[in-house]
């Protein structure tokens, strides 16, 4: 019955994010658990505790689960996948099998009742809100008419029977229990979702960081290969430029072809300080040095940036793919908002270096600013972003080991623009220092 191809994905091409998401062998694995349980349960009862029930239709409709699990465990590989159809449908079937032994054994008033909850609970974990509204639906369904229709419980003639008012309050909680689970189980699983792919874009974000720099690194290793063979080109070059005629017709061509060896040795020089060269020079920079290179690709954006270091000799400081992309990505959030400009505060003391980034936007709206640097939590929804930015930067930048706070600038009950706070401890980023870590548990204050 699931035979369908629009009931599966490929496992080589998959889907959105609710496509393609659940493994069948996930469910089927699920489901053979649950015939174990219920053929376990049938015997026990009626062979060891002696009560009459249906045997025989109920081992039928066990027996039903477990061929259908055969044969989709034959038939497809253990690679595939359901589409979210799929799945629903998958789940609806055991919603469907449940329903049909409990109206064979007591209905609401068999204690097994509550497993109805399983397939919703799920559907709400693994597949969308429509799949799940689907299947509390149908269990709500099932619940009512096992309320009213069902064999009695296989207890001996006369020994137990439940008033109506305790079989409707079991259905009343079967009903709170369906929905409350659904929502409960799919707000944990959205968030959970939404967290691993936010962290899979920060990850992302700094692989192409790293791929930047080894690219810089190979570009460099290249212009110490080339050198000693290109200064052997220009020198010979020379040699023959000096002891040619200045009448001879290839004059013009040695002296081009000195000048462009001398361009090549230039452009290797330049390329010779890349990342990757083993050269302190380029591992280390200066604190303002740092702020420079990531303020450096927004400075033809038209908003100018200001930094402003304190007096006295900056720190020197790790130069990191982290640190560099987190910091751009604050400056051109800054620069988005500016009106007129942003300005870049830099302090550094003993036990901690500070920057902020401040712009004189309209700042940072309150409700914004409480969940600021979460994932898929965006200000500007109509400009197409997934909310992603400020939550890599921020994730990057603490992974440096810095703390980031976010806050508004208001002085006497105006506006001034929004502020970034980030602080490391110096020993962190500071290779000439090695102090212990503060502890950086209070806010930072914003004035």
């Amino acid at each position: 019955m699931l035979a369908g191809e629009d009931l599966f994905v490929a496992t080589g091409g998959l889907g959105g994010a609710s496509s393609g998401r659940v493994r069948l062998r996930t469910l089927i694995i699920v489901r053979w658990i649950a015939v174990i349980g219920q053929m376990f349960s049938i015997l026990l009862v009626r062979y060891g505790l002696g009560f009459e029930l249906p045997i025989v239709p109920c081992a039928m409709t066990v027996l039903a689960s477990a061929g259908l699990n055969a044969i989709l465990s034959v038939q497809y590989p253990s690679t595939a996948r359901l589409s979210n159809r799929g799945a629903t449908l998958f789940l609806a079937y055991d919603l469907l099998q449940l329903c049909a032994l409990l109206y064979m054994t007591g209905g609401l008033s068999n204690p097994f009742a509550i497993l109805i909850l399983v397939p919703v609970t799920i559907s709400a974990t693994i597949l969308g809100i429509g799949s799940t509204i689907a299947l509390a639906s149908l269990a709500l369904t099932f619940s009512i008419l096992l309320a009213f229709w069902h064999l009695p419980l296989p207890w001996a003639p006369g020994q137990i029977d439940l008033p109506s008012l305790y079989k409707g309050a079991i259905w009343v909680g079967l009903a709170f229990a369906i929905v409350f689970m659904s929502i409960y189980a799919g707000r944990v699983a959205l968030e959970t979702r939404r967290m691993s792919q936010a962290l899979a874009a920060t990850h992302a974000a700094l692989a192409r960081e790293q791929q930047l720099s080894a690219v810089g690194g190979l570009a460099a290793s290249a212009a110490h290969e080339l050198g000693t063979p290109l200064g052997t080109i220009h020198l010979v070059a020379t040699e023959l430029a000096r002891e040619m005629p200045a009448d001879s017709e290839y004059r013009e061509d040695l002296d081009l072809l000195v000048s462009q060896a001398h361009r090549c040795r230039d452009i290797l020089r330049e390329l010779s300080r890349s990342p990757g060269d083993g050269d302190d020079a380029f591992r280390y920079t200066t604190l303002v040095g740092l702020v420079e290179a990531a303020v450096e690709p927004y400075r033809s954006l038209g908003v100018p940036v200001h930094i402003e270091p304190q007096t006295g000799l900056p720190p020197t400081v790790y130069r990191s793919p982290e640190v560099l992309h987190g910091l751009a990505n604050f400056v051109e959030n800054a620069i988005d908002y500016a009106r007129t400009a942003v300005w870049i505060r830099i302090y550094w003391t003993e036990p901690e270096i500070t920057l902020q980034i401040d712009d004189d936007g309209s700042g940072i709206p309150l409700e914004v600013l409480k969940t600021l640097g979460e994932p898929y939590q965006t200000s500007r929804p109509e400009s197409g972003g997934m909310g992603l930015g400020v939550f890599i930067s921020k994730t990057l930048l603490e992974h440096s080991g810095a703390r980031v706070s976010f806050g508004n600038r208001v002085a006497q009950g105006r506006m001034l623009g929004a502020r970034i706070t980030v602080q490391w401890p110096r020993g962190i980023v500071d290779p000439s220092r090695e102090v212990a870590d503060e502890d950086y548990s209070s806010d930072a204050d914003i004035t």
